[in-house]
């Protein structure tokens, strides 16, 4: 079943001379529970759709839609328009921002390569933080079961920088499925790690796509690591060359 489309989408940064197409008519979509990896060189916009994808950055043209939902699309006057479940059309300027957190906090999961913990919180707060911000109830059942998946049942007291790097990425990945998002996005999330903890990482994020479902959708410049996804797309230049299936 198909969770996530991009449609040609395009971003555009500067004007005239000093004009860069970040990306240029990027167009696939993605099945709910597929695991994917976006690779390619250095400024070919991979970034750049990880951060449109994640709600955060606006595209310049062109539409995403988020399990049958739009979440940017342009329109002919070149207004963003964000759109939710039936509740109608709306420029994205005259929304408050606090919606478009709160769909985000509910929507997508983040997990970045240096972690972006909150150091004056310990790891359960860190790992509740987008629960309580939106006024959810904890369900205590599925934080210890995922707290003890990760490893981090005796360190939840603990503050961020008693962690080691390795500590510090379970700890945002388990905050980052635990209100069960309709997408985790991952940005280079072994970046910051040596070779061991690359591999444990990688192995918890597949364990967890596997178990439960969860759409995965993961930067990586480590070629190993990409080839353990169920499908790749190459970015060049701010287009994808190559959406390739890994048979297995």
């Amino acid at each position: 079943m198909e969770l996530l489309k991009v449609e040609h989408v395009s971003k555009i940064y500067g004007a005239k001379e000093t004009q860069v197409k970040a990306l240029d008519d990027v167009s696939f979509t993605v099945e709910k529970g597929e695991f994917v990896a976006i690779v390619g060189p250095s400024g070919s916009g991979k970034s750049t759709l990880l951060h449109i994808l994640g709600g955060v950055d606006r595209p310049t043209s062109g539409q995403i839609i988020l399990d049958g939902n739009a979440m940017y699309q342009m329109d002919e006057d070149g207004l963003a328009i964000f759109r939710r479940r039936q509740i109608g059309r709306q420029s994205i300027y005259e929304m408050k921002e606090r919606e478009l957190t709160a769909f985000r906090r509910r929507e997508i999961g983040q997990i970045y390569q240096f972690y972006n913990l909150i150091p004056v919180l310990n790891v359960k707060e860190n790992i509740t933080l987008p629960l309580l911000l939106d006024q959810r109830k904890v369900n205590e059942d599925y934080f210890q079961k995922l707290v003890q998946q990760l490893g981090l049942q005796d360190r939840l007291n603990y503050l961020p920088n008693q962690l080691s790097g390795g500590q510090q990425q379970r700890v945002s990945i388990c905050r980052a499925i635990m209100a069960s998002p309709a997408v985790v996005l991952a940005d280079e999330p072994t970046g910051n790690l040596d070779r061991k903890n690359s591999e444990e990482i990688v192995g918890l994020l597949k364990q967890l796509h596997r178990e439960q479902k969860q759409t995965l959708i993961m930067i990586t410049h480590d070629e190993s690591i990409a080839l353990q996804a169920d499908r790749i797309l190459q970015i060049e230049d701010g287009k994808i060359v190559k959406d390739e299936v890994i048979r297995r």
